[in-house]
């Protein structure tokens, strides 16, 4: 009985992690319910490195920090079974399977960082609270980066709100992340048996002040000397139901219809459509479909960006061309990071997505810092559904400041999720982009969140989820470098994998070390 209590305890803290990026009941983050349900893991840790018997206390540990991380990844991204049951066809088993199967999966990387833990953490409070951080990082690094990499619900997320947000354009979300860990280790510490409380919940403390102090000051990111100016934006919303969107007859009608029609009225300077509004290869398009958006954009003061597939029906990229006069050709970008079973099949997989019925699953990839988009004084910088989990990727555009992007644009279908949290999370991770590079976020969307996003991650307009309508808002471009942006635009997440990693093989050196001296002591003569 009292392992099923430690059990269903270990659920209930995963679900509050899964919950703090974007609370189900009206989509918004929880920074201290992220730092609540972190620490209550770190705090049983704790408890298992006080216990005389500490052979077997890294096994605990895994195990418990696996039924964490289970939870909060299934609470985080349970919706993938919408995609692979209601619209992909897979039987509900296998799909509820798949989504726990993945959640198990990305899980062992927190299990084995909980395990070096406690197997190598010091007594010394400083040390140990420094050891969790780093291993708890390099575990969201891992699942960042290998096999394609499936970040989505990383804990730093829940900060795009809250005191620890003054670290976003310094550190990145994996830093703020970082930050996150140490302060829930400490905060943790101070709940301990042993050692003086008031010094760990101290340092807590001071990390949670500190950048709310700096916060007050006045940052480069709002520096009048940045802005670029104002360009509005018309972001066109279809709602066409995933469902039908692939139909002859029913969404892909309705899309052509609609887009078509919206796009020769909109009067803004830039219109935007959704990832694959168009759901056709150039070649299936209606005769002169194609022609006619390019002809309504060949002069004037307008610029069009539309998403839709290119290819020839074997090999195909999935791509936003944008039209506008004075190109003798469109302006193209290709989505670089594709999804994993939804846009290209990986080895030995390809028996698993034959099970579903999804159309233009195996895409072929684009390059890594694509030219923005040259309009009206902006650089305008695509990326498409969620290669905005990539802020390292994203960042590979600010090597050149002469040419970095001032507007960030994101364009996205995931009705492939229904009417659920994930369209929040989407946002969330959009609004830390804006703030990791103090550049605007445009979003447009099929069914939400389709929005504004400026330069201090702030919402200022959006259209209703699950509509159909045309968002016309003001967006200002920026100008400048985030600290962020000069170090992950040049090295990448490297400077944090060796960090953590330094930290982390310092703490397995040390028993070593200290063991050889005990022998040598010992040792005769």
């Amino acid at each position: 009985m009292k392992t099923l209590a430690r059990a269903l305890g270990f659920g209930i803290a995963g679900l509050a992690q899964a919950a703090s990026i974007a609370v189900p009941w009206n989509g918004q983050p929880l920074w201290w319910l992220q730092l609540i349900s972190l620490s209550a893991l770190v705090w049983q840790l704790d408890a298992l490195r006080e216990r005389s018997e500490p052979k077997p206390a890294w096994r605990s540990a895994a195990l418990y920090a696996w039924l964490f991380s289970t939870t909060w990844l299934c609470g985080t991204f349970w919706w993938l079974f919408v995609s692979m049951h209601t619209y992909g066809g897979l039987a509900a088993p296998l799909a509820a399977f798949a989504v726990l199967a993945l959640s198990a999966a990305l899980s062992l990387y927190y299990a084995a960082a909980a395990a070096f833990y406690v197997a190598f953490a010091p007594r010394h409070r400083a040390g140990a609270v420094l050891l969790f951080a780093a291993g708890w990082t390099l575990a969201e690094l891992l699942r960042n980066s290998w096999f394609t990499g499936f970040p989505w619900g990383a804990g730093g997320y829940a900060h795009v709100e809250g005191p620890l947000v003054a670290y976003v354009p310094w550190l990145g979300v994996y830093g703020v992340g970082a930050v996150a860990a140490a302060v829930a280790a400490l905060a943790a510490s101070a709940l301990s048996r042993s050692g003086p409380r008031a010094v760990p919940l101290g340092l807590a403390l001071v990390l949670l002040a500190v950048p709310a102090l700096i916060g007050k000051l006045r940052s480069a990111g709002d520096d009048p000397a940045l802005s670029r100016g104002r360009l509005e934006v018309a972001l066109l919303q279809g709602n066409i139901p995933q469902d039908e969107k692939f139909i002859p007859s029913g969404g892909i009608a309705t899309a052509l219809k609609w887009y078509g029609e919206q796009l020769q009225r909109a009067t803004a300077p830039l219109v935007i459509t959704p990832e694959t509004a168009l759901p056709l290869l150039p070649t299936q398009l209606p005769p002169g479909y194609l022609e006619a958006i390019a002809a309504r954009y060949a002069s004037g003061t307008q610029t069009a960006v539309v998403g839709l597939p290119l290819g020839d029906g074997r090999d195909y990229t999935n791509t936003v061309l944008g039209f506008g006069p004075g190109r003798s050709r469109p302006y193209r970008y290709d989505k670089h990071h594709l999804v994993p079973f939804g846009e290209f099949v990986p080895g030995l997989f390809r028996w698993f997505t034959e099970m579903m019925n999804i159309p233009l699953g195996d895409f072929a990839s684009g390059g890594l810092a694509q030219p923005p988009l040259a309009w009206q004084g902006q650089r305008i910088s695509p990326n498409i559904c969620y290669e905005d989990l990539f802020g390292d990727e994203i960042g590979a555009n600010f090597r050149d400041e002469a040419q970095a992007p001032t507007i960030l644009l994101n364009v996205s279908n995931i009705a492939w999720f229904g009417d659920t949290v994930a369209i929040d999370q989407h946002l969330a991770i959009s609004r830390m982009r804006a703030l990791e590079f103090q550049r605007p976020m445009v979003r447009a969307t099929n069914t939400g969140a389709t929005a504004v996003i400026d330069h201090r991650g702030r919402v200022t307009h959006a259209l209703p989820r699950l509509t159909r309508g045309v968002l016309v808002a003001p967006v200002e471009g920026r100008g400048g470098l985030t600290p962020y942006a000069f170090w992950v635009s040049r090295f990448g997440l490297w400077p944090l994998w060796g960090l953590t990693l330094a930290i982390v093989a310092f703490a397995a050196a040390v028993p070593f070390v200290m063991r050889r001296r005990a022998n040598r002591a010992a040792s005769p003569g």
